[in-house]
């Protein structure tokens, strides 16, 4: 007998991978928690349902939410990473010799226990001297911080459920208090492709451009995600994202990624004009 997940991506829509076997289900006290094997993505993250990471494809969502930001800041030291307790965010930070601390906010405990056991491609670096894991809310975590990020990265859930709470003008108001001086924040915005989606994603745009002076949104293709068109928001308080890039600096570095380049940075922030319509609208 076959055996398929199967995500709903609008009412008419939905995406179905065939997969060999579950290899882990539970209820945390925040949402379920599901991992599966399959031939064609290789395991696999659900939470509540909703499609997280794959082993096939994370690299992609990984490498641009992170590389980007810190590509543009100069001296990125400390980092706060709210959410990602896959892993996949911290692995690629770890790459950075320069940083000196990442703070991960995650809300699930179990996310991360989990993710450690069945994941190990993105929960690598946990152990990292630099890694230190906090199990709170993130929007109550970040209201007592001031000046003390460098870069704050937002890898959270759909905006709903547990991850409500970090698509709000509070949570981004307390953001930009959290940062110093030159502080970039950069989260995942949702796909501007279905309607729902599109609307999560003014919602989203419009918080921060309230919130910060430099604000924009640039793209990727991840293949299991809602229409497979991706955008991640970029705010500064100081650097341009693409005027500000030290690419050959950058280089320098000898990072090895699979999707992010200097020159596809540059790109990534050419949005079709559907998107930069939708995002205007809401500006």
């Amino acid at each position: 007998m076959e055996l398929w997940f199967s995500e709903r991506h609008t009412p008419n829509v939905k995406l179905s991978i065939s997969i060999d076997r579950q290899l882990f289900s539970g209820q945390s006290e925040f949402q379920r928690i599901d991992v599966f094997d399959s031939k064609e993505f290789g395991r696999f993250l659900t939470l509540d349902g909703y499609m997280m990471l794959t082993e096939k494809d994370e690299f992609i969502y990984h490498e641009m939410i992170t590389h980007v930001p810190m590509a543009v800041h100069p001296a990125a030291k400390r980092i706060l990473v709210i959410g990602a307790g896959d892993g996949g965010v911290v692995r690629e930070l770890t790459r950075y010799a320069a940083v000196e601390c990442i703070d991960m906010v995650e809300i699930d405990p179990l996310v991360v226990q989990v993710c450690r056991e069945y994941m190990p491609k993105t929960a690598c670096r946990f152990d990292d001297h630099r890694v230190n894991i906090i199990y709170e809310d993130g929007l109550k975590f970040i209201r007592s911080k001031e000046n003390e990020y460098d870069v704050i990265i937002v890898d959270s859930t759909d905006p709903f459920g547990p991850g409500e709470g970090l698509f709000t003008r509070e949570f981004y108001g307390n953001c930009y208090k959290a940062l110093k001086e030159d502080g970039i924040m950069v989260n995942q915005h949702e796909s501007p492709f279905y309607e729902a989606d599109a609307q999560a994603c003014q919602r989203a745009h419009k918080r921060i451009v309230e919130s910060f002076p430099i604000s924009r949104v640039y793209q990727a293709h991840i293949p299991t995600y809602p229409s497979g068109h991706w955008l991640f928001g970029f705010a500064s308080k100081r650097y341009h994202p693409v005027h500000d890039l030290d690419a050959v600096r950058w280089d320098m570095l000898g990072i090895k990624t699979g999707y992010y380049t200097p020159r596809l940075h540059v790109g990534a922030f050419a949005l079709p004009a559907y998107v930069e319509e939708l995002l205007r609208d809401v500006e």
